[in-house]
């Protein structure tokens, strides 16, 4: 999953509660700074001017405050965990001439780019305060984009170079500039702590949570962003990785900004949308295929604020996805989470016209569940189908504060096979083991079909297609595989093969050890990695002039724990349980990370 840190707007009666559960020492000393802060972000919150924030003798004091009172420690990796564990920018783009067989001849030129988790100090925080503990989770730390280019030289032979860089958000460059971390945790933690450090992060800097950029790079209309949907995306130059401004589309776009933006067949219009914990907590937009101009914003008019990763697209709709992953501050002040997966919550998928509005969605119940990712949406005859990634819970935010987080895991992706005797037991374990799920939604009717097409087996996430079929009717998709037993240990995800789906090809269901079924629909392809070597960050890289849909490769980095070494692996898309056509051995370590994108730049005579 690929969902970073999540940006609170907190207003002033929030500020009240708060100091009434455990602040109120706080109020006196503070309170002339907290009002024209709040009064100022009730009415823009996100063009709060950080770098004056943190000139002005109230912010002086207020550093000085936190920095009596939060005592900063690292979080330590364990030896499971250490390809986690972020790297230095290295300087440029550095040769690669170390490749494992042969770069296809006809595979495109083009930049491999992957954005990801590399905590600017050294390791993710956390802090001790008279208030109780609070820490970083694993999504929250800063973006670093890593490249791999691809281009021939005049004799037609492949020249391949990497480089890496942080995305330089404003957070960076603050931090940067102070050498040590300046947001306080507010995701994870003792409640009291978390709203300490929610509170004082919007006094200080207008925003719960830093701006990390750290989950994909996606391009629209030339130009390439990278983003995490807590901010606006920044734009970045892919020949150099440097960091330009934030791109808020001319001034339209005042709020966060979707991780994964669609772009509609044929009109080449982006697709964007953005949650937010306050009012409106679900907003549209539809941006032109020049990305020049915001064509159409919207209020879908929410009642709460549901963590939704991606938007869909159609020929003709925007799908909306809405599950019981809510952010809720009123929790924090009795105690809870913010952040917080609601068992016994509903779920729906709205099915709204291009430019319609709130009352032209329609909406389909469908059953709890969680899906950050969709594999892909489209139209067949009276049916809107939707393709997605789907887990009975969330893996955000992660166990509560204080449960052993590897036991939690481990239960998490035990899938176990229901019985008569224990009907719940596929809840109560394996509830973070992820199919490929399939929702059929008639429009005519109201009728739904729902279906899990990747059946018990393995779990797997990160889907991906030929982007050319986006919002079309698809015949293969591809996703990773979940090493369940590396995750458990590791206490986070790792991903140990790759799959590819065969969607119109029907897989007879074949009987299980204790009696159930596997209840696969469709044929299932893999590409199982060695024991210990674990992908991120997949692609497909379609062939130039291909015919067929599966005409391309998939491209993934992959690192070997036990030797430590990290490479790019080229695997042709129509032999997965082949060996890859190319391994090429990067100059240095890559953490595993999120999303990534091929860039096909053909070489000009």
């Amino acid at each position: 999953m690929a969902v970073s840190s999540f940006a609170l707007q907190i207003n002033g009666s929030v500020h009240m509660h708060l100091v009434s559960h455990g602040l109120k020492h706080l109020k006196t000393s503070l309170s002339s700074t907290v009002k024209p802060f709040l009064e100022e972000l009730q009415h823009n919150p996100m063009k709060i001017d950080v770098s004056a924030a943190i000139r002005n003798t109230s912010a002086r004091f207020l550093d000085a405050f936190v920095d009596s009172i939060f005592h900063f420690a690292d979080i330590p990796y364990l030896p499971s965990q250490k390809n986690f564990a972020p790297v230095e920018e290295i300087g440029g783009l550095v040769e690669v001439t170390c490749i494992e067989g042969q770069i296809p001849a006809d595979f495109p030129e083009g930049v491999y780019l992957r954005n990801g988790s590399n905590p600017q100090f050294g390791s993710l925080q956390s802090t001790v305060s008279m208030f109780g503990r609070s820490s970083q989770i694993w999504v929250e730390g800063e973006g670093m984009i890593h490249a791999l280019y691809l281009k021939k030289n005049a004799c037609g032979q492949w020249a391949v170079s990497y480089n890496n860089r942080y995305v330089e958000t404003e957070t960076f460059k603050l931090q940067k500039q102070r050498n040590q971390p300046i947001f306080l945790p507010a995701v994870e933690g003792d409640s009291i702590a978390v709203a300490a450090g929610t509170l004082l992060n919007m006094v200080r800097f207008g925003a719960a949570n830093g701006y990390a950029s750290n989950t994909t790079v996606f391009e629209h209309s030339g130009k390439f962003y990278a983003i995490a949907e807590n901010y606006l995306p920044q734009e970045i130059d892919i020949s150099t990785l440097e960091t330009y401004e934030e791109w808020n589309v001319n001034g339209a776009w005042n709020r966060p900004f979707t991780s994964h933006p669609k772009r509609a067949p044929e009109s080449g219009e982006l697709v964007i949308m953005g949650f937010d914990a306050v009012k409106p907590y679900y907003v549209v937009g539809i941006v032109t295929a020049d990305g020049k101009k915001l064509s159409h914003k919207v209020d879908l008019k929410f009642n709460r604020c549901c963590l939704s990763h991606e938007i869909g697209v159609t020929e003709k709709y925007n799908i909306i996805m809405d599950y019981p992953l809510t952010i809720d501050v009123k929790r924090l002040l009795t105690g809870g989470s913010f952040l917080k997966f609601q068992k016994d919550g509903y779920a729906k998928i709205g099915v709204m016209p291009r430019y319609g509005d709130a009352d032209s969605v329609q909406w389909f119940e469908v059953q709890p569940h969680c899906t950050f990712h969709l594999l892909n949406c489209f139209e067949d005859d009276n049916e809107v189908v939707v393709r997605g990634c789907r887990s009975c819970e969330a893996i955000i935010p992660g166990p509560d504060w204080g449960q052993d987080k590897f036991e939690w895991f481990s239960r998490g992706f035990k899938f176990t096979q229901p019985t008569e005797e224990n009907p719940d037991s596929s809840i109560r374990e394996g509830y973070l083991f992820t199919r490929v799920y399939e929702w059929r939604l008639n429009i005519v009717t109201g009728e739904v079909k729902e279906r899990n097409l990747s059946g018990n087996e393995l779990s797997m996430d990160f889907p991906m297609i030929n982007e050319k079929f986006t919002g079309l009717k698809h015949k293969y998709g591809y996703t990773q595989v979940v090493d369940s037993v590396a995750s458990s240990s590791a206490g986070n995800v790792k991903y140990g093969g790759l799959a590819k789906l065969y969607l119109d090809e029907p897989h007879q269901p074949e009987p299980l050890e204790n009696g159930g079924e596997n209840n696969q629909v469709i044929e299932v392809g893999y590409h199982k990695f060695a024991e210990n070597i674990f992908c991120s960050g997949t692609v497909f890289a379609g062939k130039p002039g291909g015919s067929e849909e599966d005409d391309g490769w998939l491209v993934s980095f992959v690192h070997n724990e036990e030797t430590n070494v990290s490479q790019v692996h080229i695997i042709d898309a129509k032999k997965m349980e082949s060996e890859p056509v190319a391994k090429i051995a990067l100059p240095q370590r890559v953490p595993y990370g999120f999303h990534g994108t091929f860039v096909p730049i053909p070489s000009h005579p």
